[in-house]
């Protein structure tokens, strides 16, 4: 027992340290990804927290962090911007943030009936070419994002910075990118992203450098967010959200898509996540599980004034490096997240914009899958048309699009490679029997090759087909059995087949019974028995 309590004792100590240290690297990339979102940078931290704590409570992975996202933050940017330019008509203010809070109640109902139809599961049939397009078009899309903080004025109306702020702007991205870089290697017990900011926005303020836009300029100056700056307070209830006149169908069918390519992405990138993390900790979590999580923390989000998230790859990897196994360690992160909300928002107002580009860009060069260059010409031409196209896809509509769009492709190239597969080896037996021996799996891809290897019309009386080496594995391959049996009865000869499996036996006699006659037993095969009893 005192064995028992010293470990759990040593594994909280390392839960809590690795905790404070996750959340002082959430707090620059929350008001990172909410300048990405267009939404105030409290919406950013808010959804931060919320997401953090609710499914490191109750999701289906611990030591797993949740929490405001580029991949999510990209597509919100514009529903936001929608939902202002309709606001200027309605005249109901900040109509888009507002937007994006009744969306996030879509999302998580989306989310948790994902989980409650147990489809979670299902993240694992998304091909390796397939995540890493979905990571390249991601840190492509938020390089581009990041691009928007190089010019000023609104809307239309806007232009790139030039002179003396450009260079200081590029400057200050620079030196950020390099301590980011450097400090790592001089010692991993630093938050980077945090030490970065600190750096740069004490050279800003000590300098008094004026050229220099910093989150409170962004406040004042943009459309979102209060002119008196950052008010540090817990999460408040949006009654605002439940006005009637944002409850019309004109609203709800601009605000269903994004709905369903939020959800979409939340859990690809969550699952994703938690694949990587049961890699690493050699531990399996629930998928379902984190689903029901990941939609509860989405709603909660949207009633509470959050952005909303899913699961982080690059905090959750700190984590679990930095000893993290736990929940507590995602409990004290959002816990931590929280206090800097309510005593440091202040101080958060006047971090250089500058700063926070330099962090984004380093999140894109740790997204970027740079070993896809490498791998490129050795991977089978297939993969690297998926690879590329998803993450073109990605830039080009969304990344629910593009995993779906290279899903579908990847099982397009497989049934092909598949449906060439087929063969048939002919022998005929010593009293004339003709045997077909067929190899390879038999389903829509194959049918027609199937069928070409067959001469009913020059064939023998008898005739048996032999399914040892092959699978009847769809609708389309019992059908083609059918019809190759009723051309062999029509033409007055005999066909047997042997070595169905249980199922594709069963199926077949459900669907003709008379073909009962045409399906032999295995008995003078041992191996199918054997199979057969796996099976079961």
């Amino acid at each position: 027992m005192t064995e028992f309590i010293r470990k759990r004792a040593a594994n909280a100590k390392n839960d809590i340290l690795s905790g404070l240290t996750v959340a002082l690297a959430l707090v620059p990339e929350a008001v990172a990804f909410a300048f990405v979102a267009d939404v105030p940078p409290m919406v950013g931290l808010y959804g931060a927290f919320m997401m953090g704590l609710i499914t490191a409570i109750f999701g289906g992975r611990p030591g797993m962090i949740s929490g405001a996202t580029g991949a999510m933050a990209v597509v919100m940017v514009a529903l936001v911007q929608k939902g202002n330019e309709l606001g200027l008509e309605t005249g109901i203010e900040d109509q888009g943030l507002l937007f994006l809070f009744i969306t996030l109640l879509m999302v998580g109902v989306i989310q948790m009936l994902a989980g409650a139809f147990k489809l979670g599961k299902f993240v694992r049939l998304i091909p390796h070419p397939v995540m890493m397009g979905f990571v390249n078009g991601l840190a492509i899309v938020i390089f581009l994002s990041q691009l928007e903080m190089f010019k000023t004025g609104s809307g239309d109306a806007k232009t790139w910075i030039e002179g003396t702020a450009l260079w200081i702007m590029l400057g200050l991205v620079g030196l950020t990118m390099l301590i980011m870089w450097g400090l790592p290697k001089l010692t991993k017990k630093l938050p980077e992203a945090l030490i970065a900011i600190i750096v740069v926005s004490a050279i800003v303020i000590l300098g008094n450098i004026d050229d220099v836009a910093t989150v409170k300029s962004f406040i004042v100056e943009g459309s979102n967010g209060d002119a008196t700056g950052l008010k540090g307070g817990l999460p408040t209830f949006q009654t605002a959200i439940f006005s009637t006149e944002l409850w019309n169908m004109d609203n709800l069918l601009i605000m269903a898509p994004y709905a369903f390519i939020l959800a979409a992405i939340g859990l690809i990138e969550s699952l994703m996540t938690l694949n990587l993390v049961d890699e690493l900790t050699e531990t399996r979590g629930n998928s379902n599980r984190e689903c029901l999580a990941q939609g509860g923390a989405n709603i909660v989000n949207g009633l509470f004034g959050g952005m909303g998230g899913c699961a982080m790859i690059g905090q959750s990897i700190i984590n679990i490096k930095g000893g993290g196994r736990g929940r507590l360690s995602g409990i004290v992160a959002a816990v931590a997240l929280l206090c800097f909300i309510l005593f440091a928002s202040g101080l958060i107002e006047q971090v250089p914009i500058a700063a926070l580009v330099g962090v984004m860009f380093m999140v894109v060069i740790g997204t970027f899958a740079w070993s896809s260059f490498r791998i490129l010409n050795k991977i089978p031409v297939s993969d690297a048309i998926v690879l590329i196209a998803v993450s073109l896809i990605t830039v080009w509509k969304d990344l629910a699009v593009a995993v779906i769009a290279g899903v579908i492709i990847s099982a397009l190239v497989f049934s092909w490679e598949n449906a060439k597969r087929i063969r048939a080896r002919k022998k005929v037996l010593e009293d004339g029997t003709k045997v077909y021996e067929i190899y390879g799996p038999l389903f829509f891809g194959s049918i027609q090759a199937f069928n070409n290897k067959f001469d009913v019309k020059n064939d023998p009386d008898v005739v048996v087909i032999d399914f040892m080496e092959s699978r009847v594995s769809d609708h389309s391959a019992l059908e083609a059995i059918f019809n190759l049996t009723k051309k062999y009865e029509a033409a007055g000869k005999q066909l047997r087949i042997k070595h169905l499996s249980d199922d594709c036996k069963a199926l077949m006699i459900k669907a003709s019974p008379k073909l009962a006659n045409v399906i032999e037993d295995a008995v003078d095969d041992p191996r199918y028995y054997v199979m057969a009893d796996l099976q079961k």
